[in-house]
This record gives C-alpha cells, sequence and structure tokens, in this order.
C-alpha cells in the first residue's frame, strides 16, 4: 500500500541525515522505525492482558493480603 508522510522541515533534514550516515534511504529508516513501534506496542498489550488476567486470577488472594 502507498502512502504520503507529511514531516516537518527539521524532521526531514534529521531524516536525511541519518539515512546519510548510515548509509541506507529514508524509506529504510521509517520502514524500520514502523516495525519497532509494532513490535514494542504488541509486546506491551500482551503484557497488559496477562497482568488483567492474572490479576482476576488472584483477585481474592489480593483482597485478602490488602
Amino acid at each position: 500500500m502507498a502512502m504520503n508522510l507529511r514531516l516537518r522541515d527539521d524532521q526531514t533534514e534529521a531524516l536525511k541525515l541519518r539515512a546519510e550516515e548510515e548509509g541506507v534511504s529514508m524509506h529504510a529508516i521509517l520502514l524500520r522505525a514502523v516495525d519497532d513501534y509494532l513490535a514494542r506496542t504488541a509486546h506491551q498489550t500482551l503484557v497488559r492482558k496477562a497482568a488483567k488476567e492474572q490479576t482476576a486470577k488472584w483477585a481474592e488472594l489480593l483482597e485478602r493480603l490488602k
């Protein structure tokens, strides 16, 4: 899927410099950033779900320990 991304001038310049330093395209850096974000937020979602499940599972014990 194609999409347009509008960056501020300072973001564009910083991205261009980083791409030159790393010897990769700006596109490659942006794809990596998206992948990193998706992986990080997927992990956070799993942790929250597990915490909710464990809290529910141990709710009675946790209440008694208050």
